[in-house]
């Protein structure tokens, strides 16, 4: 049986554009010794895969021309040669974009307990890593606490969503950054955020006045999903002492010159802590957070819309929507697969 994938037919240069990527059709994967076959049910489609499409990255090698596009995936094991796992596991893994995955599991793979995830896709969003990113980065890293003033860039964003609803449960304010007067309203009536903060049409000292007057105590904690003219005019507001969670920069991913910095003294003169993190570095937390996670879910009081595509085919045009903006809730692509297995 042949496996389709989504594939990395060429670097881009500046913007990425479809033309980058083709789906082929290829031999099944044979997994090796430590190694699982898994049926790909759902595909998380997310910004961070960027970063792995130049010809250098940070923390994970690059994608080789030809080869399959990396991503989270939440599927069911064909074939194993890992101990911990049987055949018909349900898991979530970082796996390929493609019909079926070779997974090699580790600190971001975990087996998934259907009777305890309801809907299934539950597990690529609110009770997977977009949750625990989230809650790991908000109360771990950053150390938020009652009564501080929170600030979420990208907060009507997936991870940026769940950071502002979890702060609110602990007791802080939330205020959130995003681009339009819709995304803005959003974080407001649908998430429940203090207020919000339009970063568009302003520079950053235009930005930083409107951070102060949504924040006029000022931002004990930011959790940074964008960097650059944002991270620059949130520092400017940030009070003595203030913690920075830097999750993601996606104002820097998709090609573009790097953003000129003019508040990068206050680091030094607040004695701010600016901290960036993997989720992986924190396995040992994951059972206590996703126990929280459920809770709150179990309870309706927190959500997550989702943007569900069918069909790989739809891979593609969903990942080119995350760098116009024309998201609206966590992408992911549902496959023929997870029809089967939910009639």
């Amino acid at each position: 049986m042949p496996n389709r994938r989504v594939v990395l037919a060429a670097r881009p240069a500046g913007k990425v554009q479809a033309g980058n990527f083709a789906i082929e059709e290829g031999p099944m994967p044979v997994p090796g010794d430590g190694q699982l076959l898994v049926e790909n049910l759902y595909l998380s489609i997310d910004p961070g895969v960027r970063n792995l499409l130049g010809a250098e990255t940070g923390y994970l090698p690059p994608v080789p021309i030809g080869a399959g596009l990396s991503g989270t995936v939440l599927g069911r094991v064909v074939e194993t040669r890992h101990a911990g796992f049987s055949a018909g596991d349900l898991l979530v893994g970082r796996g390929t974009i493609s019909l079926f995955s070779l997974i090699t599991p580790d600190g971001l793979c975990w087996k998934i307990d259907p009777a305890r995830v309801r809907p299934l896709h539950h597990a690529l969003g609110l009770l997977g890593v977009p949750g625990l990113t989230a809650h790991v980065g908000l109360l771990d890293v950053a150390r938020a606490r009652p009564g501080e003033t929170v600030l979420v860039s990208g907060g009507a964003g997936t991870v940026g969503s769940i950071a502002g609803q979890i702060a609110l449960f602990k007791g802080c304010r939330a205020i959130g950054i995003a681009g339009g007067a819709e995304k803005c309203r959003r974080m407001v009536e649908e998430f429940g955020f203090d207020a919000a903060v339009d970063y568009r049409g302003r520079n950053v000292a235009e930005l930083a006045d409107a951070i102060g007057a949504a924040c006029p105590g000022g931002v004990d904690v930011l959790f940074d999903n964008v960097g650059g003219r944002v991270l620059d005019a949130a520092l400017a507001r940030m009070n003595p002492g203030g913690r920075v969670a830097a999750c993601g920069m996606i104002s820097q991913y998709d090609g573009g010159p790097a953003p000129e910095m003019h508040n990068l003294f206050h680091i030094i003169s607040k004695s701010l802590r600016i901290e960036g993190f993997l989720l992986f570095n924190f396995v040992e937390r994951y059972p206590q957070a996703l126990a929280e996670l459920e809770a709150w879910v179990a309870a309706g009081e927190i959500r997550l819309p989702m943007d569900i595509g069918e069909g790989l085919e739809q891979a593609v045009p969903m990942f080119l929507k995350l760098f116009s903006g024309e998201n609206r809730g966590k992408p992911i692509i549902r496959l023929g697969a997870a029809a089967a297995l939910e009639a």
